[in-house]
């Protein structure tokens, strides 16, 4: 991710190989001085190039494309940018939300529509810029609103996610902030917390109980997925 002073400038691209579609993006994004356009695309192969060139905040992503269709590009990107999918079809809504997208635009994109998701995402970068390493890293800041909300790490249990929420757990309260679980995986420490699941992190100091498939913490049962089991070790 780029690192963004007063005047705030986010790079994106455009990975769409419909003619039409990538240059009414392309003519949206335009109309926006805080949207830098660093390249646009017609395929997963070219996508990753431009990924590996440019520090990118934001990529919009057709469904559709050539040879690498775009939630399998996606899942093989190792910390992706934020992601606006665009597609003419319903039905990939659900998946969308389990790979943290920003925001789902259906193909003709209205202009309202357009700056309705861009203003998710900006609301998600700023969230994410709020996340503030502190000595020792014994607390974090998150933005809520206007203001910001001090976490103790030591208090925290367990994390979930909620689309594009997530709730803070300790012992006796929880704590709703807007963003990604993978933006604050980023910003903790990994010998302290891992992820055990797409909608949880845990604490490994809190584990109660723990087996192949459950972890229990704070007399909470959470589920394991498959794809951490390898990576688990606590």
């Amino acid at each position: 991710m780029t690192q963004h002073p007063a005047s705030k400038k986010y790079n994106c691209i455009i990975v769409e190989d419909e003619p039409i579609a990538a240059e009414i993006l392309e003519s949206f994004i335009s109309r926006d001085q805080e949207l830098n356009l660093v390249g646009k695309c017609a395929d997963a192969v070219y996508a990753s190039s431009l990924l590996s060139i440019h520090e990118v905040d934001l990529m919009f992503l057709d469904l559709h494309l050539p040879v690498v269709k775009g939630f399998d590009f996606l899942r093989k990107i190792k910390n992706p940018p934020f992601v606006i999918v665009t597609t003419a079809y319903h039905q990939y809504a659900v998946e969308g939300y389990e790979l943290d997208i920003a925001d789902y635009l259906m193909k003709p994109i209205p202009y309202e529509r357009f700056l309705t998701a861009i203003g998710k995402f900006k609301h998600l970068m700023e969230a994410e810029d709020a996340l503030l390493e502190v000595s020792e890293r014994d607390f974090i800041f998150i933005n809520s609103g206007k203001k910001q909300v001090k976490i103790i790490l030591h208090d925290i249990f367990y994390i979930e996610s909620l689309r594009e929420y997530i709730n803070i757990h300790t012992k006796t309260e929880s704590f709703t902030f807007k963003m990604p679980i993978s933006k604050i995986e980023e910003a903790l420490n990994p010998k302290m917390f891992t992820r055990i699941h797409k909608s949880y992190i845990i604490s490994k100091s809190k584990i109660e109980i723990k087996s192949a498939n459950i972890i229990q913490i704070n007399g909470k049962k959470l589920p394991v997925g498959r794809t951490y089991k390898p990576l688990l070790e606590l």
